[in-house]
């Protein structure tokens, strides 16, 4: 599995991190990357965990001393980015990465790994779903989540650049066609 990759990207409330974990679950071959970030810890996350959170300088210091695989201010002074470390310590404990990312950087580190990533873009039946479930989570003010949903129609317009899409209406069924074709990609046999 040392050399490949699995990234998931979405519009925030599509069910994305509850497929990541699904599939980690289900596929032993498979370890998380961390991803960096500048926003502040939502509800229970913990840091080295969830995300690794920097303040805004030190972010800015990972960037100039090429630490990141890809990075991008996804809002106003809130950067997201995939350290190299992370990619390295995962391949060389023999295992193949999966990533959680925004859509950006999923295009941008399907670019850097080409062939060696299966790009998986998941989405949610509508924007009144995705409004629902933001609402649910109970993780966003009104306003965060207004925001979410005006930048979930810019995310849309990348699905094309993705390997894969799951429309992430039933998830049972999601699940199920996500674990598959993450198996095909890595051939794994059950």
């Amino acid at each position: 599995m040392k050399g490949k990759a699995i990234i998931f990207s979405a519009p925030s409330g599509s069910g994305k991190s509850t497929l990541v974990n699904a599939v980690l679950q289900q596929l032993s071959v498979l370890e998380f990357s961390t991803s960096a970030t500048t926003r502040n810890p939502r509800g229970a996350e913990v840091n080295g965990k969830d995300y690794y959170f920097y303040s805004v300088e030190n972010f800015k210091k990972l960037i100039s001393e090429n630490e990141l695989l890809e990075y991008e201010e996804v809002y106003e002074g809130v950067f997201y980015g995939t350290l190299k470390s992370e990619l390295d310590r995962i391949w060389n404990a023999g295992k193949a990465v999966i990533f959680d990312v925004d859509v950006v950087g999923g295009v941008n580190l399907k670019k850097i790994l080409g062939s060696q990533a299966l790009s998986v873009f998941i989405k949610a039946p509508g924007l009144e779903e995705l409004k629902r479930r933001l609402i649910q989570r109970g993780t966003d003010d009104e306003k965060s989540i207004e925001k979410r949903l005006s930048k979930a129609s810019f995310e849309m317009s990348f699905e094309q650049k993705f390997d894969i899409t799951i429309v992430n209406d039933q998830l049972d069924q999601a699940t199920l066609a996500t674990i598959k074709a993450v198996e095909s990609f890595l051939k794994v046999d059950k």
